[in-house]
């Protein structure tokens, strides 16, 4: 009998020539996946609290609207009443359905059919410009409503 005597080899280092390579591909993966919203405040926008909310899973199909008085820079141009924002400009009630018809041609066809709308609400504005949004959204069958709140988002289809 012959006892072989097994030689320890050291590991061979490991080559980080494809390093660079790996680096570059995450970064051009994360600037292609990610979206940076750009749409500025131009209604004071302090939203109410919640005692019970769940969170708005998806983000597509989405439209968010911002509702409150406008900010002091703006109150020159469209007054003190509260203001409905889209997308970074000023829209009245009676635009409301031919921007959000415009979206929704935007969007892909199965995120139409899920579209809601997200209602951010300044908790000191009252309940006429709400009813307006609600009526002008119901003629055009857009019934998903999301109200937003600090602590969440309460999803009520009416």
């Amino acid at each position: 009998m012959r006892k072989s005597k097994k030689k320890f080899r050291a590991l061979p280092a490991v080559s980080t020539t494809s390093l660079p390579d790996i680096v570059f591909i995450l970064l051009f993966f994360f600037m292609t996946v990610t979206v940076i919203k750009d749409t500025n405040l131009l209604v004071e926008n302090t939203l109410p609290n919640a005692t019970e909310a769940v969170e708005l899973k998806s983000s597509n199909g989405i439209i968010e609207l911002r509702i409150g008085k406008p900010l002091q820079k703006y109150q020159g141009e469209v007054g003190m009443e509260p203001q409905i924002q889209l997308e970074g400009k000023f829209i009245r009630v009676d635009e409301l359905q031919g921007y959000v018809l415009g979206m929704l041609n935007k969007m892909a066809e199965h995120n139409r059919r899920k579209a809601t709308v997200s209602l951010k609400v300044d908790k000191t504005v009252g309940m006429g410009i709400v009813a307006d949004i609600k009526a002008k959204l119901r003629a055009i069958s857009l019934l998903k409503i999301n109200y937003a709140t600090l602590d969440g988002e309460v999803l009520a289809n009416l």
